[in-house]
């Protein structure tokens, strides 16, 4: 187990809170890039968790674990908006895979000191149903058995649930769903099979998420892509089409995968303040999405697993622990910005930094589209990206998620090559694209997405600090520079940013 660094839990309390009410502490004035970070607060709720109320609240339900299904039971005989106490002790549901507690509107699930809601590894869903404004808090729901690509709380992606003080921990399947407008803060999300959180919903309603404070580890111990290589399913938490999300103040930690992948028509994400350590593979994953800032992060010794193993086969590839796939900002899609603002993120110890790719061959009705059936937020109507429309203006650009617009400054990128354990492949940046190839009607073939993500769509580095022996990758895998190649023309990155020698062994 790494160590890591202590913070106190007021200090991200404070944090929390400035973020939640909008108040600036002063920190956007650009910082100098070599003022020391200060060591990072992280949300340890898993091992200390917030204790739910000893006594039921004034016209609660009490929930008794010594009846089988008393929850279930009393929620079907009670109306909405009604708040459920649950005693402290292990509450079971009826022993049939289908059985599970469906919410009235308004409903409230709180647990006592001690209050577990288990479904002994035969209930398939803890919490289902349509029904919007329901609250989970001070419970631990642990052992179901939820299939894959499907949760155990909010089973059905209902909306504006609140999720708070919970531990979700070691079920098959996602621990959680989403709904429009769902809060889901300071909870645990331990040790569950697929995801810790799966942010879908049917027809791509989810609006207005709020993460934060959460403790997001361990997840994925069923090995997803293993079992099914290229599923792009597994990590702490995954995000489908979401509009409008705000990620702070969690620490996502030792997930088998990605810790964070927004993957495909997501749109105004800001992912700030997070300790984002330790994950097999990318911190964090930005693909097929649109505008997004991403700032005042640690993230660390993140992508040691599927970095190292993509070194040791053989692929020249820079897979990077931030990794920015057919994204970028758009002015046309209504955010709160027009760009992906990538700063004042510090870096340490990573198998690689960030890369900036997109696949050539990647576009509304191609074959290599892996999400299949969908187009970009521009062309709703995959259709019309056909030829010979798609050759031209505007359905050239529209029809393929372009990287482009994206900002990278006043980062701090660290790396020890004797901490990480490698002599080579370990410290890139990227901007680059594949030759295309297919179908036969593409467009865009040859080195034309190449030539436009490394000079013509507005993507930049600059004002960044690195320490250790970074290279840099531009246009095509088979062109690796070093600094003074990057900062020069026709490449001309990292403008004002410093570079100190090579760091560690």
């Amino acid at each position: 187990m790494i160590k890591r660094r202590r913070g106190t839990w007021a200090a991200a309390l404070l944090a929390l809170a400035l973020a939640a009410t909008g108040c600036e502490d002063g920190t956007d004035a650009r910082q100098e890039p070599d003022a020391a970070p200060p060591a990072p607060p992280v949300a340890r709720v898993c091992d200390r968790p917030a204790s739910g109320p000893a006594k039921a609240p004034a016209g609660a339900v009490t929930v008794d674990p010594a009846v089988v299904g008393d929850l279930a039971a009393k929620t079907r005989s009670s109306p909405p908006d009604t708040t459920f106490w649950l005693r402290p002790g292990k509450h079971l549901l009826e022993p049939d895979r289908y059985a599970q507690v469906v919410p009235k509107e308004g409903n409230s699930y709180l647990g006592a000191p001690g209050a577990v809601l288990d479904g002994w590894r035969t209930n398939q869903y803890a919490f289902g149903g349509t029904a919007p404004g329901v609250a989970v808090r001070h419970l631990t729901v642990q052992r179901f058995v939820a299939p894959h690509d499907e949760g155990v709380v909010n089973h059905d992606s209902a909306d504006g649930w609140v999720i708070e003080h919970a531990r979700i921990q070691h079920n098959s399947g996602a621990g959680l769903m989403a709904g429009a407008g769902q809060q889901v803060r300071a909870s645990c999300l331990r040790g569950n099979g697929q995801y810790g959180m799966n942010a879908y919903q049917a027809g791509d309603g989810i609006r207005d998420l709020v993460v934060e404070g959460n403790e997001i580890t361990g997840n994925n111990t069923g090995d997803w892509e293993r079992r099914r290589p290229g599923c792009g399913c597994t990590g702490g938490v995954k995000f489908w089409a979401v509009d409008g999300a705000d990620i702070r103040g969690n620490w996502v930690h030792d997930n088998r995968g990605a810790g964070l992948w927004a993957d495909n028509n997501n749109n105004d994400f800001r992912i700030e303040d997070n300790v984002l350590e330790a994950n097999d593979g990318a911190a964090l994953m930005y693909e097929t999405s649109y505008n997004a800032v991403i700032r005042d992060n640690t993230i660390r010794r993140n992508n040691w697993v599927e970095g190292r193993a993509s070194a040791d086969r053989g692929d020249d590839f820079p897979y990077a622990t931030v990794y920015v796939s057919e994204s970028g900002g758009e002015p046309r899609i209504p955010a709160r910005t027009d760009k992906i603002e990538i700063y004042r993120n510090v870096l340490e110890d990573n198998w690689s930094g960030i890369t900036l790719w997109e696949n050539a061959d990647r576009f509304c009705n191609s074959p290599a589209n892996t999400s299949t059936g969908e187009c970009t937020l521009l062309v709703p109507d995959t259709g019309r990206c056909e030829r010979p429309a798609i050759a031209t203006a505007p359905l050239y650009d529209d029809c393929r998620w372009k990287t482009q617009r994206v900002d990278i400054h006043d980062n701090r990128f660290e790396l020890d090559t004797s901490v990480v354990m490698c002599t080579a492949a370990c410290g890139r940046m990227g901007v680059l694209a594949n030759y295309g190839t297919y179908p036969d009607w593409s467009p865009y073939k040859g080195e034309r997405v190449a030539e436009a993500i490394t000079a013509e769509q507005g993507n930049r580095w600059h004002h960044n600090t690195y320490r250790g022996p970074w290279t840099f990758v531009a246009r095509d895998q088979s062109r690796t520079l070093d600094v003074t190649q990057w900062q020069s023309i026709p490449y001309a990155q990292d403008e004002g940013s410093t570079f100190a020698p090579r760091a560690g062994g």
